[in-house]
């Protein structure tokens, strides 16, 4: 598993983030505080504050490399 921190700061980001991840097979999870959501759910991420950077959770051994060029527009520098 590995976790990277990404911003979700607008409803455009969020579709279009919900859409890149949907290609994969894998599982990803988005923790803000307590509260575990599944990064596939839209209705789920827009129940987070989103005005704070996410953890996103990569349930992946493989395709890791491909996963991450994809999350670059989404990423926390």
């Amino acid at each position: 598993m590995k976790t990277v921190q990404i911003s979700l700061n607008s409803i455009d980001k969020v579709k279009s983030f919900v859409n890149d991840i949907t290609k994969f097979d894998h599982d990803f999870d988005l923790v803000s505080g307590r509260y575990v959501i599944d990064a596939k759910s839209i209705m789920g991420i827009f129940s987070l504050d989103l005005s704070k950077p996410i953890d996103l959770n990569i349930h992946a051994d493989e395709n890791i490399d491909e996963i991450m060029e994809m999350l670059k527009p989404y990423l926390c520098e």
